[in-house]
């Protein structure tokens, strides 16, 4: 595509370029990679790369993580992260999209965005356990260990998932893709990243959070053992 086009060209050719929304969340379908289109769109027309996109990315999510970490909970700062978080997670949809826009991505650039994934994924519950250990009145110090669990589910969702598609078999030879499940899109609401990001908007009372929190926590960890039968079922001969 011509470097020169304008925000609007650039988003037209978006629009025609998206990947298959099997397997997305409604978030991800409807409201996510929307918004990563806009600023893909943005990103191009001011000559950016998909690496500095991707960085912008990491920029927003872990300024999000740090304040969590550091800032005594309010709702002044629940809105102030989930905004960081949201942004960053945009763009983490419209790096790709910027890199289909240009022609394609890289390897180089494939490898640094799931990097920023795995990072994000990880500071963020260790910032949550930072946030619990300095300014939540805890009914219990078990509690320090949830954040602990959730980590480990999100970051085995997101290794397993990763290498599960890298392993798939690619021969062809299966059957027609259906279309994608409006229910299945439902479902996954409750591990979606976006979702996720949402239960930061009730930092500022401690009772809501902590409850949220291990709710997510709680469906991530049923969503990761039906996750694990099913990509070992997948990649069984």
């Amino acid at each position: 595509m011509d470097s020169g086009a304008g925000f609007g060209v650039a988003l037209r050719e978006l629009r025609t370029a998206q990947k298959s929304a099997k397997g997305v969340s409604l978030y991800s379908r409807y409201v996510n990679r929307p918004a990563g289109r806009v600023l893909a769109a943005a990103a191009y027309r001011a000559g950016l790369g998909p690496n500095q996109v991707t960085l912008l990315s990491a920029v927003c999510s872990l300024g999000g993580a740090a304040a969590v970490a550091l800032v005594r909970p309010s709702w002044g700062l629940a809105a102030g992260v989930y905004a960081l978080l949201v942004l960053g997670f945009a763009l983490d949809s419209a790096d790709g999209q910027l890199a289909r826009l240009r022609g394609g991505g890289s390897a180089a650039g494939e490898w640094l965005d799931h990097v920023v994934d795995c990072a994000k994924i990880t500071v963020l519950h260790a910032a949550v356990l930072v946030s619990f250990y300095r300014f939540f009145d805890l009914p219990g110090e078990g509690w320090l260990l949830l954040p602990l669990a959730f980590q480990l589910v999100a970051v085995l969702i997101f290794f397993g998932g990763l290498l599960t598609d890298k392993l798939r078999p690619r021969n062809g030879s299966g059957p027609r893709p259906r279309p994608p499940s409006t229910a299945r899109a439902v479902a996954l609401l409750p591990v979606d990243y976006g979702v996720f990001c949402a239960v930061f908007l009730l930092l500022g009372s401690e009772p809501l959070f902590r409850a949220g929190y291990a709710v997510l926590c709680g469906c991530a960890a049923l969503f990761l053992v039906a996750f694990l039968a099913k990509w070992f079922r997948e990649l069984s001969p």
